[in-house]
């Protein structure tokens, strides 16, 4: 069987590892540039720049996948899913390629941006093309397996670095680690080619053969067969529905509509913004610098660094088998709880000063990380996709993405800035961060777990009419009933017929 021919879940397996493979790019280029700040001839080669201009070189990838996600939410619907992750592929290699032959910080600023406006990009549209791919009972997993192969790629980037450690004086230990996310996005855009795109994208735009013929490849059945005309007629109805109750323009965000269409759009992006106040990559960017400030070595910091990556991504995988069953709503509560937990403890080794409340600091990084990766490493990522109707789902997941790459940049352009003057105060910000976002989960956000996306429709349709919209009913109790198909959709049969 070619690649072109893959059914069920052999399909499903390609398109999250093609996914998988755009996401561990993603981890990669996080974790890279943490463990080149203290690199011998790459402060040499940048005249030994202060704690602001690394901030701003770091935080610079930031803001590029902030007006990445910017275009990815208004152009991705034209281009559609594979296309967006193309382009996002291409621009970031070039980032890459001007990053890898940087002399100067300007040019490398430049690199890091345009590396930047590319992951924006892939990091908007990955989720959303996984998502509308997934079977309800597999989509939780699927999107944690993406994030636990973004951490691979963190723990790549970790020993690589820690492995270059060994000839510091060489251009080629802080070159080689930059130009390597080369690897991860031609492998993504070798495997797109052979992949389906999003049926439910085809349906907005009236290529209904094209996504009855994927509909039946990931379910592995005959086009003819009855689950098949269920699920693809139960999709059209769907998005026609949407566009009957609530139109699909920027103005309309301005009131709640019947489907609740700008509620869902900011529990979507505060879900990210949750994520990033919660002070991951306070610790995540920094963290050779930040076991640095604990008095251990370069090297020591590095390998510590190499096995808290480790510990991220089996975390992440050990969170796998928890998002469908415990759902993502207490995956939020708790975590947030335990996380504002650790940072508390960490400012404490850190201020206390002496070696076993180090040991201290250096054990709740680690429970940090344990915790993040179990609960909200995950969430915020699959809920924009999750949430959103489908005709705002790449809207939606753009704003959510903004959301996060703008509030990172914040975070890690301030984080130098913050240690350097208050040095372990800074962290209780963080703890207390945490503890505020216990409320706003338990009383602002729904679950969404072991649902598909059309129940998700109906289930906030539900909440906003206070009963049972028709949609609703037929989709919640008994969502493989086959009802009448919609205006367009009785044409195209008309047609095919």
């Amino acid at each position: 069987m070619g690649l072109g021919e893959l059914q069920g879940g052999w399909l499903t397996a390609g398109i999250t590892f093609s996914t998988g493979t755009g996401f561990l790019l993603f981890g990669y280029d996080q974790g890279v540039f943490g463990g080149i700040i203290g690199n011998e001839n790459f402060n040499n080669t940048f005249d030994h720049p202060n704690a602001m201009v690394i901030g701003q070189i770091t935080a610079t990838y930031d803001l590029g996948c902030f007006f990445g996600a910017i275009a990815a939410m208004a152009f991705g619907d034209y281009f559609g899913r594979r296309k967006a992750i193309l382009i996002g592929c291409t621009i970031l290699t070039v980032g890459a390629i001007v990053q890898t032959a940087a002399v100067g910080v300007a040019q490398m600023i430049v690199g890091r941006f345009v590396a930047g406006v590319g992951n924006g990009i892939n990091t908007t549209t990955i989720p959303v093309w996984q998502s509308e791919t997934s079977q309800p009972k597999h989509r939780g997993l699927l999107v944690v397996l993406q994030l636990a192969l973004n951490q691979l790629g963190n723990v790549t980037a970790q020993w690589l670095n820690f492995g270059m450690s060994y000839i510091p004086w060489q251009p080629v230990s802080w070159r080689f680690p930059i130009a390597f996310q080369m690897f991860y996005a031609v492998g993504t855009i070798i495997m797109l080619p052979w992949l389906p795109e999003s049926p439910r994208w085809l349906i907005q735009r009236g290529r209904y053969d094209e996504a009855r013929s994927i509909v039946a490849r990931l379910l592995a059945k005959p086009q003819d067969d009855a689950g098949v005309h269920s699920l693809f007629t139960n999709m059209v109805q769907n998005t026609e529905h949407e566009l009957e109750v609530a139109r699909v323009s920027w103005h309309s965000l301005l009131k709640n509509d019947r489907l609740q269409t700008t509620r869902r759009i900011l529990l979507g992006a505060g879900s990210q913004f949750m994520q990033q106040w919660g002070g991951i990559n306070v610790i995540n960017y920094y963290l050779p610098v930040v076991f640095a400030s604990l008095g251990v070595s370069r090297r020591l910091s590095l390998v510590l660094s190499g096995c808290n990556a480790i510990n991220l991504m089996i975390s992440t995988c050990v969170g796998g088998t928890l998002i469908e069953s415990i759902g993502r709503k207490p995956l939020m509560l708790w975590g947030a709880l335990v996380q504002a937990i650790c940072f508390a403890l960490v400012a404490g080794g850190l201020g206390n000063g002496s070696r076993e409340w180090g040991c201290v600091a250096i054990a709740f990084v680690f429970g940090y990380y344990t915790t993040f990766g179990l609960t909200w490493i995950a969430v915020p990522w699959m809920y924009p996709a999750e949430v959103n109707t489908q005709q705002w789902r790449n809207r939606g997941a753009g704003i959510a993405t903004a959301t996060n790459w703008i509030c990172n940049y914040a975070v890690v352009l301030v984080t130098p800035v913050g240690i350097n003057n208050i040095a372990w105060e800074y962290y209780i910000v963080y703890a207390a961060l945490n503890l505020a976002f216990v409320p706003v989960v338990h009383f602002f956000y729904e679950e969404t777990a072991r649902l598909s996306l059309e129940q998700i429709d109906a289930l906030f349709e539900t909440k906003y009419s206070k009963g049972t919209s028709p949609l609703a009913s037929e989709v919640v109790e008994v969502e493989s009933k086959n009802e009448a198909a919609p205006k367009a959709y009785a044409e195209w049969v008309e047609r095919k017929h």
